[in-house]
């Protein structure tokens, strides 16, 4: 049957988002908890705070690629297993909730960005690649990582909508998009009084 192939795909699906490349990485090169120091999220952009470049593309790539992993093994399952279109979509908020509240390092994970951005790539390579320019573009011009993931994340949905109309994809956009906007509700506020910093790196050591 269907539902249980898509029961245990989603299970999978969190349990590879709830490793958190920030902490795993840091860690193995023996740095700081990303937790405790700059916006202190566990991500790629406060781990290159540290100056140390290798440490936050690492970051970057894991985070990316669990996303792309977790749907592409979804996707591949479909034919001999049975996950179905639903499945996979709800593989996608599965693994982006796993980066979010990640079960093997307390529920305190990362804002999804790099993550969210993998799944898109997988879904469609438009939909990533535009929203990868879109985020690259707002960076560039104003230094301010949470206002280019605020911008490429109320991009996705009309972008998916566009390409995909109500597919069960969509819906999973949707739903990634609402949490991804929920998880920066401070940094939005600091964005409407003019208190949200701009990206710094510290020199590498």
């Amino acid at each position: 049957m269907a539902f249980p192939a898509d029961l245990v795909a989603i299970v999978l699906a969190y349990l590879i988002g709830s490793l958190s490349f920030a902490v795993i990485v840091s860690r193995a090169m023996g740095l700081a908890d990303p937790t405790s120091y700059g916006s202190g999220n566990p991500g790629a952009t406060n781990v290159l705070r540290t100056g140390n470049k290798k440490a936050a593309l690492l970051t970057l790539l894991g985070d990316v690629g669990k996303g792309l992993l977790a749907v592409a093994l979804a996707r591949a399952a479909s034919p001999e297993w049975g996950v179905t279109g639903t499945g996979v979509a709800a593989v996608a908020v599965a693994v982006f909730l796993g980066h979010l509240y990640p079960v093997f390092f307390g529920f305190r994970g990362g804002k999804g960005v790099a993550t969210a951005a993998g799944v898109l790539w997988v879904f469609d390579w438009r939909v990533g690649l535009g929203l990868t320019l879109i985020w690259l573009t707002v960076f560039a011009v104003t230094r301010v990582s949470s206002l280019s993931a605020l911008t490429a994340a109320v991009a996705a949905p009309a972008v998916a909508f566009w390409l995909w109309g109500r597919a069960p994809a969509f819906w999973a956009v949707l739903a990634i998009t609402a949490l991804l906007v929920w998880r920066h509700r401070s940094n939005m506020a600091r964005l409407l009084t003019g208190k949200e910093s701009a990206f710094k790196a510290q020199r590498s050591r």
